[in-house]
């Protein structure tokens, strides 16, 4: 009975372990370069919340000259993105329909904004690639681009290399 019941209880505890389900296997955001100081980096965000940012220049600084052009990349950093802001990406990602929405944004007409690339590999293996020339598709996704943005401000970021 002793063995029934610890059995028993174990069981009960497996089925209430959280699993990681997660539609999507991998996010990638990158920043591109402007005439200007703009961030631009490459974050790339695992369904278990580790997240890895390749960090060339102005991502954890800001530029003040055109001195700061040739300093060194930052480099490589991880973090594990706090529990409540990884939900809240995923809530950003859910709620823009991504299979639905354009490959491409922006007029190139004006030649000194940023690009924006979103790319979602789904659990099912297939992706979603986004180009956003000037980081202003939809309203939706200048809201998650202005929430990955502040990820590099809001987490505990250390260097790998």
């Amino acid at each position: 009975m002793k063995y029934l019941l610890s059995l028993f209880s174990f069981a009960l505890l497996m089925s209430c372990a959280t699993t990681n389900s997660s539609k999507y296997s991998k996010i990638q955001y990158e920043a591109g370069a402007c005439f200007g100081f703009c961030p631009i980096f490459k974050l790339t965000v695992n369904p278990d919340r580790t997240a890895v940012i390749e960090a060339e220049r102005f991502t954890f600084t800001d530029g003040k000259s055109k001195d700061d052009f040739s300093r060194p990349k930052e480099g490589t950093f991880k973090a594990t993105l706090k529990e409540a802001d990884y939900k809240k990406l995923i809530s950003l990602l859910d709620g823009l329909d991504l299979k639905t929405l354009k490959n491409n944004y922006g007029s190139k007409n004006v030649t000194d904004l940023p690009t924006a690339h979103l790319n979602i590999t789904f659990s099912d293996g297939s992706t979603k690639h986004i180009e956003d020339y000037g980081k202003r598709g939809t309203e939706k996704l200048d809201a998650l681009y202005d929430f990955i943005e502040n990820l590099r401000k809001t987490q505990t970021w250390s260097k790998v290399n």
